[in-house]
């Protein structure tokens, strides 16, 4: 089962999406034109299909504005969902209803986009060891939510900070002088839990980094699938291996039969489609 992140971490990001929508004035038009005592009853609704994320931050988007709404959750976080598919229900001012929906349905469409992009990932690589992993490049101040929708979608998070773990690239490499030194400088300052993943472009770079002790993980970087099995049989399970760059839904497939243990991909989170959601009308209370 999914565990949701709790509302502590995510109200900061839904307080501030409010604020910008609110900006000066407030919701000048829905205070023109709805009484402060009429009530609704309205649906939150899926238009088309994917895999349900973000929903706990459609409900602090309403109960920040209005916390005597009443919000009734109709589908799990992870959830497949199809077109039509009611995922929520919420009751009460419509004022309040309205000033609310366009930063709740924001969340739930960006968040349960990347949930579905990542199962459809995670499915075009079933019978193979690899896992689906996602990477840094997230938009700023959304690492720890966008991170949680690869996981509602089956994957997993690859490093979550600069602070948590060792991946030492090219340009450490070059500045280090060797593979070997910057290994050995890196497990002179790691502590016993902090793990060490070197990346290499090529079977040869590689080759080195398996004559090196201390290093758990190989990043192979941009590398066709003949490559990257040539590679695999060379590791022979002594590190993980992590296949990297330029993965798409048609190329995954292949590259996850050389048996890599890892597929990463950054546009999982940077330039994924948002799923469709929409706020319905059901009735006057």
């Amino acid at each position: 089962m999914l565990a949701s992140l709790p509302d502590i971490m995510l109200e900061p990001l839904v307080r501030a999406g409010l604020l910008e929508d609110l900006g000066r004035g407030a919701d000048v038009t829905t205070n023109a034109l709805i009484g402060p005592d009429d009530k609704v009853r309205v649906v939150v609704r899926s238009r088309v299909a994917g895999v349900l994320a973000g929903l706990d931050l459609v409900r602090l988007s309403f109960h920040l504005i209005d916390p005597s709404l009443r919000f009734e959750r109709c589908a799990a976080e992870g959830a497949s969902i199809a077109p039509q598919d009611v995922v929520a229900v919420v009751e009460g001012s419509a004022r309040s209803v309205l000033t609310g929906e366009r930063v709740g349905l924001n969340f739930v469409s960006h968040l349960s986009g990347i949930a579905t992009a990542t199962a459809e990932i995670v499915r075009s690589v079933h019978g193979t060891k690899a896992q689906i992993c996602c990477t840094r490049k997230t938009l700023p101040g959304f690492r720890a939510i966008q991170k949680y929708a690869v996981r509602a979608g089956g994957g997993i998070s690859h490093r979550m900070g600069l602070d948590d773990a060792i991946l030492i690239k090219d340009n450490h490499i070059a500045l280090a002088g060797s593979i070997q030194n910057a290994v050995e400088r890196a497990r002179a300052y790691a502590g016993h839990m902090t793990k060490i993943e070197v990346e290499v472009d090529t079977p040869e770079q590689l080759q080195e980094l398996l004559s090196v002790n201390g290093v758990d993980a190989v990043l192979l970087d941009n590398m066709p699938p003949q490559t990257l099995r040539q590679c695999v049989a060379m590791v022979q399970g002594k590190m993980l291996t992590e296949a990297s760059g330029g993965i798409t839904p048609q190329t995954a497939p292949a590259i996850a039969q050389t048996g890599v243990d890892l597929l990463s991909l950054g546009w999982l989170t940077h330039s994924v489609k948002a799923l469709d959601f929409g706020l319905d009308f059901e009735k006057a209370l």
